[in-house]
C-alpha cells in the first residue's frame, strides 16, 4: 500500500486527536482497516517540536511523528524503523531530546516544500498502514480561559497560552480558542472526513489534543456535515491539570458546549464503568443528548495503567464497525 492511497479494506476511518491518545487509537485502528487517515493537532510548542517550531518556522512535527509510528506493522520493518522514528538523541549538545523522526519530517518539508507530501513519503518510508495528515496548514498556538489560578479570587479567569502551558495547568480549564482564530484547515483532511465511514474523536487531552479539531472552521463544518458515523473514544481517566475531577459525562458535556451541533453515533468508554451506575447513567444521558448511544467494552491496558490497549481497543472498533454495518447502515 502507498501512502497516502489507503485501500479499501475495510471501513474509510478518519482519526482525529494528537499525542499518546491518537497513538493509541491509530494502533488499534490499523488492526481493523487498511483505510486509515490520521488527522493531528498542530499546536504543540514543548520539547523538540517546539524548538524546531520556533527555529525554523514549520509545522510541530512530533504528534505527526507519532501518529506515523503508530500505523507502523508488527513485522520486523515496521518496528524497526518505528523505533528509528522515536529515539531520542540524548548528549549535552543541541541534538539533545531531538527526535530522529522529527528531524526527517522537517527534512523532507524542506526539501519538498509541501507538508503533505513530506508526511506520505516518511509515511512509505516507514511502510505505514494509513495516512497522516496536519488538521490546519499552519502552526496553530493554544489559549486558555482558566480559573482557579489568583489566590485572591478563584473565580478570576486568566489566560494561558501555549499547549503544554494549558495542558499542565493546576487551574480549571474553562473555554479554548486557537490563534490565528481563523485558520486554515488542511485540505486533504478536510476530503478524509467528508470521505470517510467513520470519524473517530479521542482518547487524548481532552482540551489540547481532541477539542481542537472543532476550533479550526473548516474541518469543524465537514465534522459536523459529513455522512460518516462519528464515535468518541472516551479517556480511560481524568488528566491531571486539564482535566481534573472531570466525569465521562463531563467530557461529554463540554464537548456540546463546545460545538453544539455536533452529532454522535457511538460513544466508546471502559467496560469498568459497569461498576459506577451512576456514572454510566450519567454519560448515557449526555450521549443521548448528542444523539449517540454508549458500548461499553474492555479496552483498557492490563497493567491497571489509564492507557487503552492497543489489541483490546482494535477489538472493540471492530465489533462497532461490525455492527453497524450488520444493522444495515450504508
Amino acid at each position: 500500500m502507498t501512502a497516502g492511497q489507503p485501500v479499501a479494506s475495510g471501513p474509510r476511518v478518519a482519526a482525529l486527536g494528537g499525542g499518546h491518545g491518537l497513538a493509541a487509537s491509530l494502533s488499534a485502528l490499523r488492526r481493523v482497516t487498511e483505510a486509515v487517515t490520521a488527522v493531528v493537532t498542530v499546536a504543540d510548542d514543548g520539547g523538540s517540536s517546539g524548538r524546531l517550531r520556533r527555529e525554523l518556522g514549520v509545522l510541530p512535527p512530533g504528534d505527526l511523528r507519532m501518529a506515523l509510528a503508530a500505523l507502523c506493522g508488527d513485522d520486523e520493518w515496521g518496528q524497526t524503523w518505528s523505533r528509528v522514528v522515536q529515539h531520542r538523541f540524548a548528549s549535552e549538545g543541541e541534538l539533545h531530546g531531538h527526535a530522529v523522526g522529527n528531524l526527517l519530517i522537517v527534512a523532507l518539508w524542506e526539501l519538498l516544500d509541501d507538508p503533505v507530501r513530506g508526511l506520505d513519503w516518511v509515511g512509505r518510508l516507514l511502510g505505514a498502514r494509513g495516512r497522516v495528515l496536519p488538521m490546519s496548514s499552519v502552526p496553530l498556538e493554544m489559549v486558555a480561559m482558566v480559573a482557579g489560578l489568583d489566590p485572591d479570587d478563584s473565580g478570576r479567569l486568566v489566560e494561558v497560552r501555549g499547549q503544554e502551558s494549558v495542558a499542565t495547568t493546576e487551574g480549571r480549564v474553562v473555554e479554548v480558542h486557537v490563534e490565528p482564530r481563523d485558520p486554515p484547515a488542511c485540505a486533504e483532511a478536510v476530503a478524509a472526513v467528508e470521505a470517510a465511514d467513520w470519524v473517530v474523536l479521542g482518547p487524548g487531552s481532552w482540551f489540547t489534543s481532541v477539542i481542537p479539531h472543532l476550533l479550526v472552521p473548516q474541518l469543524r463544518r465537514a465534522i459536523v456535515g459529513t455522512s460518516a458515523r462519528r464515535l468518541v473514544n472516551l479517556n480511560l481517566a481524568a488528566q491531571s491539570g486539564e482535566t481534573t475531577g472531570f466525569s465521562q459525562a463531563t467530557h461529554l458535556e463540554v464537548l456540546a458546549a463546545q460545538a453544539p451541533e455536533l452529532r454522535l453515533d457511538v460513544v466508546l468508554a471502559d467496560a469498568s464503568l459497569e461498576r459506577d451506575p451512576v456514572g454510566l447513567r450519567d454519560l448515557e444521558s449526555a450521549a443521548s443528548g448528542m444523539g449517540g448511544a454508549v458500548v461499553l467494552a474492555d479496552v483498557a491496558a492490563r497493567d491497571g495503567s489509564p492507557r487503552h490497549d492497543p489489541v483490546r481497543l482494535a477489538r472493540a472498533y471492530a465489533q462497532v464497525f461490525a455492527r453497524e454495518r450488520i444493522a444495515g447502515w450504508r
